[in-house]
């Protein structure tokens, strides 16, 4: 069976660029990937050819060869090179999938990725006050750092550590089963592509040690219940790598006046059942100080009232909450005789009129009894 002109496998004309022919051999090879279409022929055949397109037309000397000779240029396999695909093995393949996807489908790209510790969570409790205005904390904590003894390089001397002569220090091996070719860890170094002869006495060769930190936290103002602060690099520390992040998770403890809820703050403000029935201007607490509250007369239990821009503002927004007030009328106890008897008048008093002095009261029996 002839051979299609490798510039109508890829879809390009005789004049693309090489970003060109780049994208669409990526696009072909994605859409007919023998992973994408298991046990389908025709598409492992098309896999195939688009390949083999690319090999010859992302290469200046093959490319201008085939431009003048056609697919004879080629005959013997590329100079007499043996192997499928026109000269190319299933490897050659994979690899071109590492220089185009980074290493994707098991292609092994050439550089390999950087390995990273892990990264690591301290809870910090925070009164509400620091929580709404911010405040600097000095947090304590032991986590795998360096080895002070070898300066994290794991071995008495850096004559002592070699590189892997299993994977030659990629720290990965890659097993070919078929036409797929496939990565894992190498088993020699455990992914580390180095062998250390003789280990520090410290860490073991680790090059990490469990030691006791102590840093300053910068938590900004605003922050509420599990937010986080990163500190980079701040987390586990490995050999040969890059430490993770320490992640300060905030818990903010309960308030004994207010409660939060986004930017604004709750309260509850008790008021006597005169001040309530008469009315009168009180002085209740805010986090920045105290303000005056005006109870209009014949405010009743459950009436908020909303003091502007007295809340939160809120660490990602530059609005500021509001401070809800929720009023409680108390009901006085521990009498002496003089309040009851005066009680025990104004009750009598009521007797005539109930509906304007228990407004919700006469309304509720008024619903029951119909």
């Amino acid at each position: 069976m002839a051979k299609r002109d490798y510039y109508e496998v890829l879809g390009v004309s005789k004049t693309a660029s090489d970003d060109e022919i780049k994208k669409a051999y990526r696009k072909l090879a994605m859409k007919y990937h023998p992973d994408r279409n298991p046990d389908n022929a025709e598409a492992e055949e098309k896999f195939k050819e688009a390949a083999e397109a690319y090999e010859v037309l992302s290469d200046d000397e093959k490319r201008s060869m085939y431009d003048r000779a056609g697919h004879s240029a080629f005959e013997g396999g590329y100079g007499g090179a043996g192997g499928g695909f026109g000269g190319f093995s299933a490897e050659d393949i994979f690899s071109q999938f590492g220089d185009i996807f980074g290493g994707a489908f098991g292609g092994g790209g050439r550089q390999q990725r950087q390995r990273r510790g892990s990264d690591l969570r301290y809870v910090m409790e925070l009164t509400l006050e620091e929580a709404v205005k911010g405040v600097k904390k000095t947090i304590t904590f032991t986590a795998p750092a360096p080895c002070e003894t070898c300066d994290g390089k794991g071995s008495k001397n850096p004559n002592d550590v070699e590189t892997c002569r299993t994977c030659h220090g990629a720290g990965q091996v890659r097993m070919q089963q078929g036409f797929f070719s496939v990565q894992q860890t190498c088993s020699t170094c455990r992914g580390q592509g180095k062998i250390i002869k003789n280990p520090c006495n410290s860490c073991h060769g680790s090059g990490v040690a469990d030691r006791q930190q102590t840093l300053e936290v910068t938590i900004p103002a605003g922050v509420d219940n599990g937010d986080r602060v990163r500190l980079t690099g701040k987390g586990e520390a490995i050999r040969d790598g890059q430490a993770g992040d320490l992640y300060v998770e905030v818990v903010v403890r309960e308030h004994e006046i207010f409660q939060r809820d986004g930017a604004d703050l709750y309260m509850d403000v008790p008021v006597s059942i005169a001040d309530a029935a008469l009315g009168k201007e009180i002085e209740i607490p805010t986090l920045d100080g105290r303000v005056s509250l005006k109870i209009p007369e014949g405010t009743q239990t459950g009436k908020l009232f909303r003091l502007r821009a007295k809340g939160v503002r809120p660490v990602r927004s530059s609005m500021v909450g509001d401070l809800l007030c929720r009023i409680v009328v108390e009901t006085p106890v521990n009498l002496n005789s003089r309040q009851r008897e005066l009680l025990k008048e104004l009750q009598a008093s009521f007797d005539g009129d109930g509906h304007a002095a228990s407004p919700k009261k006469k309304s509720f029996f008024d619903r029951l009894f119909d």
